[in-house]
This record gives structure tokens, C-alpha cells and sequence, in this order.
């Protein structure tokens, strides 16, 4: 069906008050603009959006606009590794060292591949000091990694790697592929899928990126924290002001390889690139990962309140894993997730072979989603439910 005057695109019957409740979100000023997209069993279901595009609503959210996806860019890192996990070039138990002998400096000897994917590793940001201009360079940014010691045991917690995600687990890939962390994204997820989906973004690009609007301030009452809790030293890097919109929408930010932060996207090209893992590996004839591989996301490392975030969450290898008490907008069951600071949201249900995903310009509070990504998510769910009743 075509949808209202408001929001555009197209969604099956079954996901009307899907469309409405984004006109309603749209017409309260709760959003700017957004895109949502729900995929069944290699179907687009839904693929809708609306809005402006800019903070002067000058120009309307098109269906080709795309938008700092923040750390929903994660999803991309986690699925280039899962890739080569696939192949058999990377042994996601081995140790980090394997492939990057550098890292085992300062007793991280015995982190493994999957404490990187799983934010377990006690490696969670840069050590200061650390100016955040660094995150640009690569081979600087890397190299200060692997010269850090951890800050808890690895294995025992989580603590989310909040910046520095891409470039842990982008090394591993570089140190496989002799290629970067963006080039393999490119390369064997969206080309092949033709997922509308990158990290960073092309200069061709730039005019069709969404402007960001800048969520309300959150105090996490680090000042309260002993000077070596890992939240305190995750976040030292980056104080108040040294990354944000502002810096989002700079060349330098857009042009870098930030695999934990800097994707550019829209819900559409998110599914499409993360559709292989509802499906069990493969999908719009492309088989990316086989069943085994996949079945590994599910194997639990970590269950507890993260120590950077503070909430309950549970983490897999690469993906977070449902936990509804803290995260309601993911359903129990094989399911698999992340979401983007702001609000946005992917999520990978193999039970019911769907995929759906959320990204908007206005940011809202949180990283795991907010009164916005849980009304969706409600809906969408509601009507998977319905479809399989």
C-alpha cells in the first residue's frame, strides 16, 4: 500500500500504525526526519520515511537520504569479521596477538578475538592522553591501542567500546586482508548486497547526508567514579565537546574509517545489509555467512550491567543479545542487535526471519534506544506476531 502525504514509501497492510505513528512522531516535532525499513524472509515489508532532512526544513527526507548511523555502524564491523570468521581466516578464540602481534604488549597476550567483538576485552577506549584529532589517523590510533594495558580482566564484564570498536577489530581485518576496515565493508557486504550502507562517507555522498540534531545532555556522574573506573578512563578521550554533531558533519569526520561510529546509511540499507543474518547466511542470492557462522553470534560472553553503560545488557560474538527488562524494543529469543546513539536501531530475528531498523536525525537519550525506537519496535513487533499467529 502507498502510504499518507506525510510519510512516503510503501508498507504491507499489516504495518499501518507503523506509518502512523511516524507521521504522529513527525507532526509533534519529536522527529525531524527518519527512515524505517522491516524486511520478512528476503521481503521488504516496509520502507517508509518523512521529515526534513535539514534543521531549517528546507529539504525533505528523501528515500535516498542517508545518515550518521552512529555506533549501529558496529553491526558492519561485526559482520566484515563474521565474514572471515566464515572462511577460516580468523579464529574468533584465538588471541588477538595471532594476528596482530603488537596488541599483546602490557598483558593483553591472551585477549582474544572474541573479546573485541564482544566488548569484553578491558581495552574500551584510548588511553589518555589521546587528542581526539587522532582518531583520524589509523595507524596512530591503532598503535596507541596496542601499546595500553587493560582495564579490568579480560572476559570477566563487558564494558562497551564505545570509539574504539572499528578500530580494534578493524586492525584484525587489516592484518587478514591487507585491506582497511571500510574497503571490506564495501567490498563483501554492500556492493554484493547492494545494501545502501558505508562507513564514513563517499565526498559524492555529502549532499545527500541528513543533518543531525544534537540529543539532550547526559550526565553519567563519572565525577562520582573512583579516576580508574573503566567508564571514566573509556570516556577521558573524548570530554564534553570533542565529538558530537558538530564534529559529525565535518569532511574530516565523514572521510575517516570509525568502524565503531561514523556509518552512513538509511533503515533500507541497513536491512539489506543484516537481512544474511536473520536468514540464517545468505539472502538476495548472496550467501555470506553459512549457519554455523551465524549460530556463533549466539554463544553468550558477557550477561551483567555493562561498565561503561550502566545498564544490563548481554553480548554475544559481535551482536548484542536480547534483554527485554533494560532493552524492550528487542524481542526475547534468537535475536540479535545493536543500536546507534540517538536512537537508532537494527535488529536480526531468526525466528521470524525479519529484520528491522530505525535512524532519524533528531537524536534522542540513549544508545540502546528511547520513548521513540520502543514505540516502533512495538509496532513492528506486534505485527510479526500477528503475521505468524
Amino acid at each position: 500500500m502507498s502510504v499518507n502525504d506525510v510519510v512516503h514509501g510503501h508498507c504491507d497492510a499489516r504495518f499501518e500504525r507503523l506509518a502512523d505513528a511516524l507521521a504522529e512522531e513527525l507532526a509533534a516535532g519529536e522527529e525531524l526526519g527518519a527512515s524505517i525499513a522491516v524486511d520478512i524472509g528476503g521481503e521488504l515489508v516496509a520502507d517508509i520515511w518523512g521529515g526534513s532532512a535539514d534543521r531549517a526544513k528546507t529539504r525533505p527526507w528523501q528515500r535516498d537520504t542517508i545518515v550518521n548511523v552512529w555506533s549501529c555502524t558496529k553491526t558492519l564491523t561485526a559482520m566484515a569479521a563474521l565474514i572471515l570468521v566464515d572462511r577460516g581466516a580468523l579464529d574468533p578464540f584465538a588471541p588477538v596477538a595471532d594476528y596482530w602481534p603488537e596488541f599483546a604488549a602490557n598483558g593483553k597476550r591472551h585477549i582474544e578475538v572474541r573479546h573485541l567483538l564482544s566488548h569484553t576485552s578491558g581495552v574500551s577506549g584510548w588511553q589518555t592522553p589521546f587528542p581526539v584529532e587522532r582518531i583520524y589517523d589509523w595507524a596512530a590510533a591503532t598503535a596507541h591501542l596496542a601499546r595500553q594495558q587493560p582495564w579490568w580482566e579480560p572476559g570477566t564484564a563487558s564494558g562497551y567500546h564505545a570509539m574504539n570498536y572499528g578500530h580494534l577489530v578493524g586492525e584484525v581485518v587489516r592484518r587478514i586482508t591487507g585491506k582497511s576496515l571500510k574497503e571490506v565493508v564495501r567490498e563483501e557486504i554492500s556492493e554484493p548486497l547492494g545494501a545502501d550502507v558505508q562507513i564514513g562517507a563517499r565526498t559524492e555522498d555529502f549532499g545527500r547526508i541528513a543533518e543531525l540534531v544534537a540529543p539532550p545532555a547526559r550526565d553519567l556522574h563519572l565525577d562520582r567514579l573512583p579516576p580508574d573506573h573503566p567508564a571514566v578512563l573509556t570516556f577521558a578521550a573524548f570530554p564534553p565537546g570533542a565529538y558530537g554533531v558538530a564534529v559529525a558533519e565535518t569532511p574530516q569526520w565523514r572521510q575517516a574509517d570509525i568502524g565503531g561510529a561514523n556509518g552512513h546509511g538509511n533503515a533500507r540499507g541497513l536491512v539489506r545489509a543484516l537481512t544474511p543474518i536473520s536468514l540464517g547466511g545468505s539472502a538476495f542470492g548472496v550467501d555470506l555467512l553459512s549457519p554455523e557462522t551465524v549460530e556463533l553470534i549466539f554463544t553468550e560472553q558477557s550477561n551483567g550491567v555493562d561498565q561503561v553503560l550502566f545498564e544490563p545488557l548481554r553480548f554475544g560474538i559481535g551482536f548484542g543479545l536480547p534483554t527485554p527488562r533494560s532493552v524492550p524494543a528487542v524481542p526475547d529469543g534468537r535475536v540479535c542487535w545493536w543500536g546507534g546513539w540517538g536512537g537508532s536501531l537494527v535488529v536480526m530475528d531468526l525466528d521470524r526471519r525479519a529484520t528491522f531498523a530505525y535512524v532519524m536525525n533528531k537524536m534522542g537519550p540513549g544508545t540502546t534506544g528511547n520513548a521513540r525506537t520502543n514505540r516502533y519496535a512495538r509496532l513492528v513487533n506486534a505485527a510479526l506476531e500477528d503475521a505468524r499467529a
